[in-house]
């Protein structure tokens, strides 16, 4: 509304300036221009009179007539007739301006108020033989018809300003109307309520803006209603689960739970508290806190959540800088593995006695049978056979069982990782020998070590750090290794073979092999060689009398010393078993 008022008055003042002024401008150039041609018309008859009347009757009869004042001066400013007074009252006008150009031959005219009676006159003087005339027309009336026009301009541009006005003010008050519905709608939608429209049609710009707020809010309730949609789903999937799930903000307040998670804890979870007063295990908290701090899964196992239970931890970072936390309740699944393994142990443990005694009858038969019973001594050699297989396979089993459960206790202690090498390699030599296979140790550490034929004595093997291990334990993995090397690996048991073993520094541990060139194993077969019982070739293996168990005794032996276990190979390029020792 101030804005159109501005805009109103500015135009009325203008308006009127440029008219009135335009107006008077106009009015006062015709006058000039008919006083010029009354003065010369004067100036004509003065010439030619031929009357004989003075020229102070001239001067009178022509004022009149013209409605206005003439003088009649001569070259010396020697004023001989006045229409208006007596000229010896007249002073000398020979300096006045009009009569200065007049007696130079040019028409003179000039503006300027009368000293005596303080009129404005318009003054027009024309040169005559002898001297000059001149018409005196007063501006009194011109002033009081440009006053009367101005009055009435003033009056029409106060008319226009008011109509304009009020114009501009309903203009006003329907668009402010209009944009304080837009307001109110836009705060609505700002509050939450995303059902709000304004429905405006207008095509105007406040239109146009009312309708693209309608559109943009309609958008946001259809985003946001997916968005409702999508986290009751998330919210039926998560409490859905069996395990506990919490959410946590970067600054380590509960954000969200599931329902397992709130019968988990006594207290219940506390939302938009410190997780602390929720959870209170110490592993949780580490695991959770450096999930945020490194944007990197972290997994712990937490024991004293509820009393008597174990959890496994898994914290995962969110992309806001929170974490969220899953807990998998292990202790169900720990108590049925506790008793498989109790079970195997306590099974294996009563088979032991059993099968040592068949065994041993069996043998005590076949030396007191003679050579020439040979049905007898076939069966009795079969019943030793798979009595034997069956003794080591109870041992096996057994031995798995002490390794899973914590029960065997291995005593680490620093080793050098050459001392390692050389008891494996001086218990399988002549073995290997036996089958025709060269077992030789090979340093990998240098260039010229990766050469075959290498061995410990000229390369830097003896530079090794320590490692912690214990040499029993670590002697039983060289043993399944080799053992499966021999049987595997050395061209199928044909003479000719090679199996390298050796080690080479990595960051904080050192990594044994060991290394045959047989016919290898297939890529599909290679993340399930440390499963028991698992075998790539199953009637070679029961033919080589192995038990299935080798593998997985070494892998929990290495886990137990804090160290891992891999192997690679390739068809036709043989196989490598790697497994590293943490450095002393």
């Amino acid at each position: 509304m101030a804005s159109f008022l501005v805009v109103i008055l500015a135009a009325a003042v203008l308006f009127d300036l440029t008219l009135g002024g335009a107006w008077e401008s106009s009015l006062r150039s015709e006058i000039e221009r008919n006083l010029v041609q009354k003065t010369q018309l004067l100036a004509h008859r003065v010439e030619t009179d031929r009357s004989g009347r003075s020229l102070a009757d001239i001067a009178s009869q022509e004022g009149q007539a013209a409605g206005a004042r003439v003088t009649i001066i001569d070259s010396a400013g020697k004023v001989l007739a006045d229409s208006e007074s007596s000229p010896p009252a007249v002073e000398n006008v020979m300096a006045r301006k009009e009569f200065v150009a007049a007696l130079s031959g040019e028409v003179g005219m000039d503006h300027r108020r009368s000293a005596t009676i303080g009129i404005p006159f318009l003054y027009v003087a024309v040169p005559v033989s002898g001297g000059a005339v001149r018409l005196a027309y007063p501006l009194s009336d011109v002033e009081a018809v440009s006053a009367q026009v101005r009055h009435r301009l003033e009056w029409a541009s106060f008319m226009a300003f008011g109509f304009a006005l009020v114009v501009a003010a309903v203009a006003s008050i329907w668009s402010a109307r209009r944009l304080e519905r837009i307001v109110d709608v836009a705060g609505r939608i700002a509050e939450g309520d995303l059902q709000a429209r304004i429905l405006e049609t207008s095509p105007d710009e406040i239109g146009r803006v009312a309708g693209a707020i309608d559109k943009t809010a309609r958008r946001v309730e259809q985003s946001f209603a997916a968005v409702q949609s999508s986290q009751r789903q998330l919210e039926t999937l998560l409490n859905s689960m069996q395990d506990a799930v919490i959410a946590v903000s970067a600054d380590g307040l509960v954000q969200w739970a599931n329902q397992p998670m709130d019968l988990l804890v006594p207290q219940g979870t506390r939302l938009h508290q410190p997780v602390v007063e929720t959870i209170r295990d110490p592993d949780f908290l580490t695991s959770v806190k450096e999930a945020i701090a490194t944007h990197e899964v972290k997994t712990a196992r937490a024991t004293s959540i509820v009393p008597g239970r174990a959890f496994d931890v898994t914290a995962a970072p969110l992309p806001d800088g929170g974490a969220v936390a899953v807990l998998r309740d292990l202790t169900e699944t720990e108590r049925v593995e506790k008793t498989r393994r109790d079970f195997i142990a306590n099974v294996s443990h009563e088979l032991r006695t059993p099968l040592t005694s068949i065994q041993g009858y069996a043998e005590t038969l076949l030396d007191s049978t003679p050579e020439n019973g040979a049905p007898n001594r076939e069966f009795l050699e079969i019943i030793r056979k798979n009595s034997a297989r069956m003794s080591r396979l109870t041992e096996d089993l057994l031995t798995l069982a002490r390794v899973e459960s914590g029960e065997t206790r291995f005593e680490a202690e620093p080793v050098p990782p050459a001392e390692l090498l050389h008891d494996a390699e001086e218990s399988f030599r002549e073995i290997a020998r036996g089958h025709g296979v060269d077992l030789q140790i090979q340093d990998l550490q240098t260039e010229d070590s990766s050469k075959p034929g290498s061995s410990a004595s000229d390369t830097g093997i003896q530079n090794l750090p320590q490692v912690l291990a214990d040499r029993e334990a670590i002697h039983q993995v060289f043993s399944n290794l080799i053992d499966n090397a021999l049987k595997y690996g050395s061209k199928y048991g044909t003479a000719g073979g090679r199996i390298v073993l050796g080690a080479r520094p990595t960051p904080h541990a050192v990594e044994f092999f060991v290394q045959d060139f047989g016919a290898g194993i297939a890529s599909e077969h290679l993340p399930r060689l440390f499963e028991r019982f698992y075998r790539v070739d199953k009637a070679r293996s029961r033919e080589s009398g192995g038990t299935g168990l080798g593998l997985a005794i070494a892998k929990h032996i290495m886990l137990a010393h804090g160290g891992s276990i891999r192997a690679e190979s390739e068809l036709a390029h043989g196989s490598t078993f790697l497994f590293t020792l943490p450095t002393a």
